[in-house]
């Protein structure tokens, strides 16, 4: 979300995404950093350097944000209700107009619904009526009877966001959340994204050796899967495929428009699909 923040620095014609509340939600030192770079000169060299070291990941970033917003937005008129599950400081629930009359539900764990929760009474004085925060483990806790304690029904025709979130699950994890998505009723939307399990078996670095050092060597990421694999996996848990799509799309949609120069990454991918 800072990086985010950053992005309300450029011309509006070069953002990728509007959200002039991200920076409002953001700890002081997230803040901190985003006010550095509201210098054109510093904001470049970061930019710069992140590109060198973690190719294509500021832009992917932007771009996978952009597209869930469009799918979300688009979808309103079908959907009954909203579930970001890893829902951290995204902003979605509170800046898109579209959703301010939607039931909400965002999902995260413990130490990150604290420190949401203080950010939103800051920013809004209270939590709005139509969110509820809610904490969970996708790895240990059972997400149903969470949600459903806090009055989510799974009758109800959901949007589920989950974005950036399964490569740092295990699989049985993973495993669980869809087994409860199984359960979502028919024409619910699901919009998450996954690694690519080549890039954590060590197969291919896709130029990001320096990515699989601090995210799979120490163990941080854990679950991938590949494109071909995605709507067998999916099938199993009653949903169909409706976009699956590299970040090199997004990047043709969302940033050559603005004029800028960011790379995408291939080693994450967007997938969106519906409950059948």
């Amino acid at each position: 979300m800072a990086l985010v923040a950053v992005e309300q620095y450029f011309p509006k014609a070069q953002r990728v995404i509007d959200d002039g509340l991200a920076a409002r939600l953001l700890p002081l030192g997230a803040l901190i950093f985003v006010r550095f770079l509201r210098f054109r000169w510093m904001r470049d060299w970061i930019i710069g350097l992140s590109e060198k070291s973690n190719t294509g990941i500021w832009g992917g970033l932007l771009c996978r944000k952009r597209y869930i917003d469009e799918k979300l937005v688009a979808s309103r008129s079908k959907i009954e209700a909203l579930v970001n599950l890893g829902a951290g400081f995204d902003t979605r629930s509170y800046r898109l107009p579209a959703l301010s009359s939607l039931p909400v539900w965002e999902v995260d764990q413990c130490e990150n619904v604290r420190a949401k929760e203080k950010r939103l009474h800051k920013a809004f004085g209270t939590i709005p009526a139509n969110v509820k925060l809610v904490v969970a483990d996708f790895d240990r806790g059972d997400l149903g009877s969470i949600l459903a304690a806090q009055g989510y029904s799974a009758a109800k025709q959901t949007f589920f966001v989950w974005e950036a979130v399964t490569q740092y699950l295990t699989e049985q994890g993973v495993r669980a959340t869809f087994d409860w998505l199984a359960k979502a009723a028919p024409g619910s939307r699901l919009a998450f994204t996954y690694v690519r399990k080549s890039f954590l078996d060590g197969k291919t670095f896709y130029g990001w050796e320096s990515g699989y050092r601090r995210f799979v060597a120490s163990k941080i990421w854990l679950f991938g899967m590949e494109p071909e694999d995605c709507q067998s996996f999916l099938n199993g848990y009653g949903w169909r495929i409706i976009e699956d799509v590299g970040y090199h799309e997004l990047a043709d949609k969302y940033i050559t428009p603005t004029g800028r120069r960011l790379a995408s990454t291939p080693v994450e991918r967007m997938v969106y699909a519906e409950r059948v």
